[in-house]
C-alpha cells in the first residue's frame, strides 16, 4: 500500500527521461501511420493514429501534459504532412488539454475513457474536415459523413494497441515516483 508521504515529485532529469520514453513510443505509431497505413488504406480509408496517441497520453497524464504532448504531436503531424496551415498544432494541443481534463475530472485513467475521448477527438477532426470540404469542394454531405464514419471506426480499432503501448510507458516512467 502506497502512502501519500511515500510519493515525491519527479526531478527535472526524471521528467526529461519520461518524455523521451513517450517520444520513443510515438515513433512506431508514427511510422505505421506515415509509411504503412497511409499507403495501404483499410476498407477504403486511412486511419488517423496520431490523435489516438495524444488522447492516450492525456488520459494517463492529465490536461497539462496532454496539452504539451498534443502540441508536439501536432507539430510532427504538420511536418509529416506538408501543406497544413498550423491548425493541427493548435487542434492537438486543445485535444490533449480537453481529454486530459475530461479523464481527470469526469471519467478515469482507463481504456474506456481513452476510447470515448478518442471517438470524440476523431469526430471533431472529421467534423472540421466535413465543414471545410462542404465549402471548398462542394461534396455531398452524405458521402462525407460515410467516409468520416468509416475513418473513425477504422481508427478506433487501433485504440487498444495504442492505449496499451502508452499505458506500459506510463507504468514504467509516468506519474510520481516512490521515495
Amino acid at each position: 500500500d502506497v502512502c501519500s508521504s511515500d510519493l515525491v515529485p519527479m526531478t527535472r532529469r526524471d521528467q526529461i527521461h519520461k518524455w523521451f520514453v513517450y517520444a520513443l513510443a510515438l515513433v512506431p505509431v508514427w511510422l505505421l501511420d506515415e509509411f504503412v497505413l497511409n499507403r495501404v488504406p483499410l476498407f477504403g480509408v486511412v486511419p488517423m493514429l496520431l490523435p489516438l496517441t495524444v488522447v492516450a497520453v492525456a488520459v494517463l497524464e492529465g490536461s497539462v501534459a496532454g496539452a504539451g504532448f498534443g502540441m508536439a504531436v501536432g507539430l510532427l503531424w504538420e511536418l509529416a504532412y506538408p501543406g497544413g496551415s498550423g491548425i493541427l498544432v493548435f487542434g492537438m494541443t486543445l485535444a490533449g488539454m480537453l481529454t486530459g481534463s475530461i479523464a481527470q475530472y469526469a471519467l478515469s485513467q482507463s481504456f474506456v475513457s481513452c476510447l470515448l475521448c478518442s471517438a470524440g477527438v476523431l469526430a471533431m477532426i472529421d467534423g472540421a474536415r466535413i465543414v471545410r470540404y462542404l465549402f471548398v469542394q462542394a461534396e455531398t454531405l452524405d458521402v462525407l459523413l460515410q467516409v468520416a464514419a468509416s475513418e473513425i471506426a477504422v481508427s478506433l480499432c487501433f485504440t487498444p494497441f495504442i492505449y496499451l503501448l502508452f499505458r506500459m510507458v506510463f507504468r514504467r516512467v509516468g506519474g510520481t515516483k516512490l521515495a
